[in-house]
């Protein structure tokens, strides 16, 4: 070993928010086969996911705790919300602030129950750093995609803007910012009222609670993000964390080896987030054209849901991504991280049709280096047909996609992630910020 020599016992916090989980139990695994021990507080959900990894899995008691896959228990249901921003606000109001007292009595029991080197808590489960903080325990967040913690240069999370080009723009990203500022602080009352019961002074910004951290990571690469200049103190990228869906079930091609046709995959989100609409368009549109295409619908959508399929399309509930990825020609998505980021990894230009989350602020990366197209998730089959006429037959997307997927390739070989977890964990344990008054 390099920073830390010794055995660590780390404890990752985080919750079963879909793409989030893969991460984690890739993590999980490398930081095992380095011959540490590791347990994971999540969902009940995710049990199989974190245990297939090597890992212990605990589960949340007093927080939120979503017991399976059933849409019926989902705990943040952001595909009902209102507006641009109801998504995030009910993340806000059941995870990150309204989840943080139960997130804290739970991760202090736990910590209390069994000695802790490390704490490695996503950025979103705040009430984990509360007993952090408390108990004096090293910190590190990691976050599973581009970073929802605001960085100089790269314009907020949320609605997916490219980087400004002149002062208009950057005083409309600067007011974007505060907006989202306010939103989240709209939580503070809620994250310091659980302070506040494990005897911590109040803060004045919902995100100042990762203060406590020493690291705080981002899992994707620097080529895949908007160049920032200078990373704040304590940052650092690690590249992206692409272990495969515990779920995900063998796959066998169902077309010649010699089929000329270009290959499409399709991936939408591995949750629900009403996306059978999408999946039929893409599918009509699939059917326009001399290709053949796989279609993983993943656990959350079922078959009967998407209509009619052309004969040059197949579809399965899931398949191996990395062994489609190899096949095809052009990858079709939400443009959530993971399936963004394997895509690339595979060198494979993306359409991306955003619907929600972090999926704006993927889709606007891969549009601005040129590595696919972004549409509307509304776009209708014709559209759908125009895009992937282009990206199959421009070869500047798929040259783009192969430049990225050199630094991507780079920075999942160099595994950093280990390096800078225990470089937190021998820094030791410290006072907390400060005891409330």
């Amino acid at each position: 070993m390099t920073a830390q020599s010794k055995r660590l016992n780390i404890l990752f916090t985080t919750w079963e928010g879909g793409g989030n989980i893969p991460p984690v139990a890739t993590a999980a695994r490398q930081l095992i086969a380095r011959g540490h021990r590791v347990r994971v507080m999540s969902d009940e959900a995710s049990r199989r996911a974190i245990e297939t990894s090597g890992a212990v899995f605990v589960p949340w008691r007093e927080g939120p705790n979503r017991p399976n896959h059933d849409l019926v228990h989902d705990t943040v249901r952001d595909f009902d919300a209102v507006g641009p921003m109801g998504g995030i606000e009910k993340l806000r109001d059941v995870i990150l602030a309204g989840g943080a007292l139960g997130y804290a009595r739970d991760t202090a029991a736990e910590l209390d129950r069994e000695d802790t080197d490390l704490i490695v808590s996503s950025e979103m489960t705040l009430g984990a750093m509360v007993a952090a903080e408390a108990r004096g325990v090293p910190l590190a967040v990691l976050m599973a995609n581009v970073s929802l913690l605001p960085i100089p240069g790269i314009p907020a999370l949320g609605p997916g803007l490219p980087p400004p080009v002149n002062d208009e723009e950057r005083a409309m990203h600067a007011a974007i910012a505060e907006g989202g500022r306010a939103m989240f602080n709209l939580g503070l009352p809620a994250l310091n009222a659980a302070r506040a019961a494990f005897g911590l002074r109040p803060l004045t910004e919902l995100f100042a609670q990762t203060d406590w951290a020493s690291h705080v990571l981002i899992g994707t690469s620097a080529a895949f993000d908007y160049p920032s200049g200078v990373l704040p103190p304590r940052f650092a990228y690690v590249g992206p964390l692409l272990g495969e869906p515990d779920w995900a079930a063998a796959w066998q091609s169902p077309w010649d080896k010699f089929d000329p046709r270009p290959s499409v995959l399709v991936s939408f989100s591995t949750t629900f987030q009403n996306q059978s609409a999408q999946i039929a368009n893409t599918i009509a549109a699939l059917g326009r054209l001399p290709v053949r295409a796989l279609v993983t619908l993943g656990p959350a959508i079922k078959r009967a849901s998407i209509g009619v399929v052309p004969e040059n399309v197949t579809v399965r509930a899931s398949a191996p991504h990395d062994r489609a990825m190899r096949e095809a020609g052009v990858v079709v998505t939400h443009a959530g991280h993971g399936t963004v980021a394997r895509a690339l990894s595979h060198g494979r230009p993306l359409l991306c049709l955003p619907m929600g989350r972090d999926q704006n602020d993927n889709a606007a990366r891969v549009a601005f280096h040129g590595a696919g197209l972004r549409l509307e998730n509304t776009a209708g089959p014709a559209k759908i047909a125009a895009a992937l006429k282009r990206l199959i037959g421009e070869g500047a997307f798929r040259d783009a996609a192969r430049r990225l997927q050199g630094a991507i390739l780079n920075d999942i070989t160099a595994a950093r992630l280990i390096g800078h977890l225990e470089e937190a964990a021998a820094a030791g344990r410290a006072p907390a910020l400060a005891p409330a008054a």
